[in-house]
This record gives structure tokens, sequence and C-alpha cells, in this order.
């Protein structure tokens, strides 16, 4: 037993001076990917109808963030949280119209940080968020070496690219299509994909290090993919989501009304009723079917981008990331899209492969990336011990790569600040790369949030401008809780006011791990409220919902 025990704390510290020699020694390259309105839905993460075997074969090489969650869910905000690491309250991005270099402090990005230690810096496809959110010009020239690149074919994207029944071209939610049909034969994750390869081709045999971002714009909304992508998903074998109504006790706050869906023509022919719908049934399926084939779609297309790092010999010098910028709802509670604080719309897949760290150096010559073809091959399977089950942030991105590919590990913001030096809202995750996870951490939370203009579903309501935003839902997601408050907000001071709740949820996840059981109601929380009155204003906001979060738990303990 002694033996045995010693050896393993032999092996234990072995593997953690590996991973620090390998910190300090040399820098890795880092290839960065972020798909666009990808929930958990991957093989990987235990969806046994997707096929995504390119991503899978990643996470079997990777070590994966089973409970990773985004901080706003929608595009402009999480985008700007994740490459920053500063939460949507220190941006100040709620909407997509201002850029934070102005509106709230000049934060460093991850990719300038890299670049400012000597790296190039690419940016190919749906990285930042397009448009004022990144000064029309994707945060270039601070983040960037040389300008982002977006395809040409995007420029369709939301035109009527969609044939319908009457044989007329329209703007359809539902768009899978004869590619060689589509404006120069080709749709725009195809066309970032290619680039991407070129760029990675020039890299090859170049000493420098590099860190690309590559951000593909699937499952993202028009379904405007492949035709053949459906056959992987027959729609007699799609199911509607276990919990389709709108849950009894929720909030009419929390709710979407997913007004980006109501307004692609094939929805709008469905007179749907505002704001709870429903949609048909036999559409809620083909919804769900193109949704799953837009996810195989993608998948193809980090298989051709990592196959071809691995043909290039840099899959041995290069740190991979791959995580999205936040979910997407397919009829759970009722909802459809993201703007929400559900899991369905916060909960996002992550993954890091670390070479020599997550995976070992290949020494028989097989290839550590092929390409896996998921119309001629099963499904590949997920084989990897190599999870963390606790809960973690996007934030937590950018101090881990950085200090994964060999860079400083950047230092904790203050719980209150808006200091412009470098540091983070996050945590480094790098410990956990060496240390093996032991049981759930109580101390591990996940904390996002989203604006409403009002307490009940508005047409603005999925995408309020900053001036409309009144109440801001606040979230907390442990092992056992989603504890959410939905507090009055200020939209000229950016100041949330506490001690006016216009709604709360709460969800036991262990009996309701769907989080429909709404059971804030069942507590008296005047007298925990009238005790978070007497906190310190220098109490951050997190602190004060995770101590309300131990005050109600404690009382349920006691009831029980």
């Amino acid at each position: 037993m002694y033996k045995g025990f010693r050896t393993w704390g032999l092996l234990l510290i072995f593997h953690t001076l590996t991973v620090a020699v390998w910190a300090r020694r040399g820098r890795r390259n880092v290839l960065f990917i972020i798909a666009d309105d990808l929930r958990t839905s991957l093989g990987c993460y235990g969806d046994s109808l997707v096929k995504s075997p390119n991503i899978d074969q990643l996470a079997s090489k990777s070590q994966v963030f089973l409970n990773a969650y985004a901080q706003q869910s929608v595009c402009a905000p999480s985008r700007t949280s994740i490459l920053t690491s500063r939460r949507p309250d220190t941006t100040r991005l709620y909407d997509f119209k201002s850029y934070w270099r102005v509106h709230s402090g000049n934060y460093t990005t991850m990719p300038q940080y890299f670049k400012s230690k000597g790296y190039l810096t690419l940016s190919v496809g749906k990285v930042f968020h397009p448009g004022i959110a990144s000064n029309h010009s994707d945060d270039y020239p601070y983040s960037w070496s040389i300008p982002a690149y977006h395809p040409a074919s995007f420029t369709y994207e939301k035109k009527k690219m969609c044939k319908g029944e009457d044989g007329k071209l329209h703007a359809n939610l539902l768009c899978a299509v004869n590619v060689t049909q589509q404006p120069g034969g080709t749709l725009p994750d195809m066309e970032s994909t290619d680039e991407a390869v070129r760029l990675l081709k020039s890299r090859a045999g170049d000493e420098n290090p590099f860190f690309m971002a590559v951000g593909f714009h699937k499952p993202h909304i028009p379904f405007r993919i492949p035709q053949e992508y459906l056959s992987l998903y027959p729609i007699e074998e799609i199911t509607l989501a276990p919990d389709p109504d709108v849950p009894k006790l929720l909030p009419p706050v929390a709710y979407n009304p997913w007004t980006d869906v109501r307004r692609r023509d094939d929805v709008q022919k469905l007179n749907i009723s505002f704001p709870y719908g429903p949609i048909p049934k036999d559409f809620q399926l083909r919804i769900r079917q193109h949704y799953y084939a837009a996810v195989s779609y993608m998948d193809a297309q980090v298989g051709r981008l990592l196959s071809a790092l691995d043909e290039l010999r840099l899959s041995d010098s290069t740190v991979v990331v791959f995580t999205s910028d936040h979910g997407w709802s397919l009829g759970e509670h009722g909802e459809w899209a993201k703007y929400s604080n559900f899991d369905v719309a916060t909960r996002v897949p992550l993954m890091f492969y670390v070479p020599e760290v997550t995976s070992h150096r290949n020494s028989r010559g097989e290839s550590t990336f092929p390409y896996i073809d998921a119309f001629n091959q099963s499904q590949h399977s997920f084989n990897n011990d190599k999870v963390i089950k606790n809960m973690v942030e996007l934030v937590d991105v950018f101090p881990t790569v950085s200090y994964m590919a060999g860079l400083r590990a950047l230092k904790l913001c203050p719980d209150v600040s808006f200091q412009e030096e470098l540091c983070t809202e996050g945590h480094n995750l790098a410990k956990t790369f060496r240390h093996p996870e032991r049981g759930e951490n109580a101390e591990a939370v996940s904390f996002s949030q989203y604006p409403r203009p009002a307490e009940t579903p508005q047409e603005n309501s999925d995408l309020p401008d900053l001036k409309d935003i009144k109440i801001m839902g606040y979230s907390l997601r442990t092992w056992d809780y989603r504890y959410t408050l939905w507090l009055g907000f200020n939209p000229n001071t950016f100041q949330v006011n506490v001690s006016d709740v216009h709604a709360g949820e709460l969800y036991m996840l262990a009996s309701d791990p769907g989080q429909d059981n709404n059971v804030y109601s069942d507590y008296d929380h005047s007298v925990m409220m009238t005790k978070m009155t007497r906190l310190p204003p220098t109490v951050s906001l997190q602190m004060r919902m995770k101590l309300q979060l131990l005050y109600l738990s404690a009382g349920r303990k006691r009831k029980a």
C-alpha cells in the first residue's frame, strides 16, 4: 500500500514539474476556436443524438470542462467579456451598440496581450462581434497584427437565399441549401476554414509564435447549411424538448420571447402568438433537426482545421482551445434562442488541448487529429478521464490559455474595480491540469446576467438597448442551485439597486436539473434582505448573492 502511494505521489510530482517547466521553457502557439450559439449538444458532453466526431476527438485529447458558463447569453457582451476577461458590468456592454475602450475602459484583450509578447495575432471569421462593439474593425490594430478576415459569402447570410415550397427565395430560419447553387459555390464557415488553413500553412516552419482565433458562424441562425447534413438526422428520430412548456412559476421578466426567430419568413407564416407561442410541434422538430445538422456541419470545419494543423506538424507546438460564446434554447421552457439565464443558454463547451500535458507526444508517427467524416464513420466515442465537473466561467479562458501557452500569469482584479491595467476577473485554471479534481467544490460558482426593459415580455426584451434597460437579472450557478435575482437597474449610472427586487428564481438541481420548478416563493426573504442592507457598499454583488444563497440553503436544511 505504501509503495503504491509513493509511486502515485512521485507521478503526481513529476507531472506537476513537467507542466511548470514546460510553461516556463517555450511559448506555444495558440489556436483559439469559438463557435456561435453552440450549447453542449456534443457527443463528448453526453448527447447521444448529435454527430460531432471531430470535436469529440479533440475532447478525447484535451482537458474538458463539463460545466462552463458564459457571463451573458448574447454575442457582443459575451465575446467582449471572454476576450477581455472582464464581466459585462465592467465592460458595460449589454447590447451591441458601444465599444468598450471608449464606453468603459481601455481594457487589454487576450490577443492584444499575446501580440505585446511578440506573437503574430490573426483573426478569421466571427471572433469579436462585428460592428460598433469592436469599433467596426474587430479591434484592429489593438488586438490583431493584420486586419481580421471575414468571409465574403457572409454578405448573403441575412438575405433571401432559401428556396421555399413556392419555388421562391425567402429569408427563412430553416435554410438547408445546395452549396453549388450559392453565390461563389460556398458558405461562410467553409470560406473561413479555407483562410485559416492558408494562414496555418504560412506559419509552418516559422519559429515565431502565433495566436490564431477562428470564429465559426454556425450553429447561429439562419440555418443556412449544406442540405446533405439533414440526412444525418431523420426527422422521425428527433424528439421535442423534455420540458417544452413555460414553467408555471416562471417570472414573466425571466422569459425571452425569441423575437429574432419570429422575424424569419417561414416562422412568420405560422402566425404564432406573442410572447409565449407555442410553435407548432412539427415545426419544433424541424428546428431541432436543423440545429443538430448545423452542429455537424460546423464540426466538419473544425475537423478540416485540426487535420491541417496536424499535417503541418503544428499540433505538437500549439495549444488548442474550443468553446462557444453561449448556448441556445431548443424549446426548453417554451423558449428558443439565447437571451436568458437558464443553463441551456449560458452553459457552453470548453476544452483545452495542451501538447505533452493533456496528450502525450505521438512517437509512432500517427496523426493526432485525423479528419473524421460523420457520413462514413460511426460517431467518435469520447474516452477521456481528464474532465473537470466543477463550475468554471468564460472569463477564465484568457488567464488560463495565457499561462498554458507560457506567458506570465494575469493577476486577479479587485472585486470592485474599473482599473485599466492588465488583470482578470476570472481565474487561472492551470492548477486543474496538474491536480485531479477532488469532488464537488462549494466555492466553484459561475455568475451570469441578463438585462430586461420591463417586468413582462416586450418586443425588445431579448436585446434591449442600454437606455431601455430597467431590470438586470443576476444568476448564480452552483452544484446544487441556480439562484437568480431580477434587480432594478439604472442605465445612466450603471448602478444596480440590490433592494429593488422585481422577481426571483431558485431551482434545486438535484431534483430539478431542467430548472422547471421555481421554489423562490417557498421562502421568506424579508429577514435575509434586511441582513443584506447592513453589508458595506464595497461588498460585490457576487458576494452578496453567495451569502443570500448560503442563508436560503441553511434555512432549507433546517426545514428538512
